[in-house]
């Protein structure tokens, strides 16, 4: 059956197909040479959102003050997900939590690569396109996939790097 972006936007299946094939691909790539594997599933994330946002964007405006608040619709919304925010206002990082991360259900012994990379360069994608539509002085960065089911962990915790005021 033929899909229309906005169908896959709304189907469920969705992120089953996604999650089985993000691996084997990790795979493919690894057994034919090709490097820089974070970069690629980083760069996969940031194009789902460049599409998403064209049929779904959770508010105009993020900042310090709503930054939890979207990032559990978005999880929520795209991911099926609910996850617990911690922010440090010290070190200016965002810790997110997700016992169910939809991209690593499974621990892979053969699998070095998280497949939350692609979670994590969309969220930060997907926030920085809404507050450059808005001109907003407040952007994200992923700085580390702390944990991952996919390898070995209990849970996913992607950690993110804010900026106010620009970097």
């Amino acid at each position: 059956m033929n899909y229309t972006r906005n169908e896959l936007v709304q189907s469920e299946a969705t992120m089953n197909q996604m999650r089985n094939s993000v691996y084997i691909l990790q795979r493919f790539m690894k057994n034919n040479g090709i490097t820089e594997i974070k970069h690629r599933l980083r760069r996969m994330g940031q194009n789902i959102a460049h599409t998403y946002i064209k049929f779904w964007k959770p508010i105009e405006l993020i900042d310090l003050n709503n930054v939890s608040d979207v990032l559990a619709t978005i999880y929520k919304n795209i991911l099926n997900s609910t996850v617990s925010i911690e922010i440090n206002t010290s070190n200016h990082t965002i810790s997110v939590k997700d016992n169910d991360c939809a991209l690593c259900k499974y621990h892979f012994d053969d699998i070095e690569v998280a497949g939350c990379e692609i979670i994590a360069s969309m969220v930060v994608e997907f926030i920085n396109l809404i507050n450059t539509q808005s001109a907003a002085s407040f952007s994200i960065e992923p700085v580390d996939i702390k944990e991952s089911r996919a390898l070995g962990h209990k849970t996913c915790i992607q950690v993110y790097k804010y900026f106010e005021g620009g970097k």
